[in-house]
């Protein structure tokens, strides 16, 4: 997910993606202790994108904005 698509969505919206993401870290989590986990970047993916969306909450909340 890239910054720019995140910006577009509405608070809701990135706390429900927020929230799908950390539910689904944790499926795959159990998977990899499992073993049946066939895809492992998934997991570093999806730690980017709660990182991402998380910066992206907390720049709106300073105030800060980024330009191009």
């Amino acid at each position: 997910m890239k910054p720019d698509q995140i910006r577009q969505m509405s608070r809701e919206e990135r706390i429900r993606r927020l929230n799908e993401l950390r539910l689904e870290l944790i499926k795959l989590r159990m998977q990899a202790r499992v073993g049946t986990l066939t895809n492992t970047a998934r997991i570093r993916n999806i730690k980017r994108d709660i990182a991402r969306i998380l910066t992206i909450m907390r720049e709106e909340e300073l105030g800060i904005s980024r330009k191009k």
